[in-house]
């Protein structure tokens, strides 16, 4: 299940929470309730953003495809 970081505009705070691709939260009440978080004093219906951020980096190693080559140090895999 991937993970998305929230930002509250009520009190800039940042939290990172999975759940499904098809599933949007759009309250700090609902990114709470998700990530298992206290409101702190913040409205429940307070909005948040959901931000950008970095995919994560996948080594081939760490993937069960034995015919794909491994990459030298500094090389550019794949790409000539």
């Amino acid at each position: 299940m991937p993970s998305y970081d929230y930002q509250c505009a009520a009190n800039g705070r940042v939290v990172e929470v999975r759940h499904t691709m098809s599933e949007k939260l759009s309250t700090w009440g609902e990114v709470c309730a998700q990530a298992g978080l206290d409101l702190d004093g913040t409205p429940a219906d307070a909005k948040v953003d959901r931000l950008i951020t970095g995919g994560a980096v996948v080594s081939s190693s760490s993937l069960s495809n034995p015919e794909a080559p491994a990459c030298g140090a500094g090389g550019m895999c794949g790409l000539n």
